[in-house]
């Protein structure tokens, strides 16, 4: 309601920031695995807000197909209770919890609550580099050391900045609203929080400075499965976003600064970024 009366970017960070972080992860780990999106099968737990809105991103990334649960089991096409966010997602299945649902998946969201996702649960997911991000906090559906014991392929990420992976909403929506806000954009497109993501995964395969190492107290940061999205105490995740989410804006046409030039924009935000990190 708000997007229609207003001529301001509105957005749910808890929605749809969940979605740009969580799809920029996926990027990278299909790029990794040599797996295609359209191939995936991917297990949402959780079908609120949040996992509505990653289902969503997700199928306009080419997934094909997701199996969503609720706190009553798996939404499938059987089920006279659902309402019309989650009647999208209703599968013609036979699965009806998570441990049937978690048989062969590629990839598990969790955004439920701790300790839902057993070791065999892990065991039973797909042959090669299985997917959980496991985003309960502060205590996820399966710990890091639980579930890499259960599988060594295993990639995964939490919410925690104390473990590899931190998928965490604080990588997307204020750098979002940062490049929507400077082109005075009227709303914030699909071709926004894509942007956002791609940026995100593209900036994982930069080399990670000194100072990011040193707040995570690792020797060794480098794109693979343990960092396949960018660290919060990445400067330069202001950089990347907001110019690439101004830059869609004027692409979609809902910018209305005219004229906006984007390589002095990058240049602006890259000097912010130093400064920010002088003061770090």
């Amino acid at each position: 309601r708000l997007k229609e009366i207003c001529d301001v970017a509105v957005f749910h960070d808890d929605q749809h920031g969940t979605a740009v972080i969580t799809t920029a992860g996926l990027m990278n780990v299909i790029e990794m695995s040599g797996k295609k999106a359209q191939d995936l099968k991917v297990v949402i737990i959780g079908a609120g807000a949040a996992g509505i809105a990653c289902g969503n991103m997700y199928k306009l990334l080419g997934v094909k197909n997701i199996t969503m649960l609720d706190s009553k089991g798996v939404i499938h096409s059987e089920r006279s209770d659902l309402n019309k966010y989650k009647q999208v997602f209703a599968l013609d299945t036979t699965d009806r919890n998570l441990e049937d649902a978690m048989k062969g998946a590629d990839m598990v969201l969790g955004l439920s609550k701790p300790d839902l996702i057993t070791a065999d649960m892990v065991k039973s997911m797909s042959d090669s580099n299985p997917i959980i991000f496991a985003c309960a906090n502060p205590n996820p559906e399966i710990k890091p050391p639980e579930a890499k014991a259960a599988r060594s392929d295993v990639i995964i990420g939490t919410g925690r900045s104390d473990f590899a992976n931190q998928v965490n909403n604080v990588l997307g929506f204020p750098q979002i609203f940062r490049g929507a806000l400077d082109v005075r954009a009227t709303k914030i497109t699909e071709n926004m929080k894509m942007a956002a993501a791609k940026a995100l995964a593209s900036l994982a395969k930069e080399e990670v400075p000194d100072i990011v190492k040193k707040a995570h107290n690792r020797d060794v940061m480098e794109f693979g499965s343990e960092y396949v999205i960018p660290s919060p105490f990445d400067r330069r995740v202001l950089v990347w976003v907001a110019s690439a989410v101004a830059g869609a804006a004027i692409e979609d046409g809902v910018a209305r600064v005219k004229d906006f030039d984007l390589d002095a924009y990058r240049t602006k935000l890259e000097r912010l970024a130093q400064h920010l990190d002088g003061n770090a």
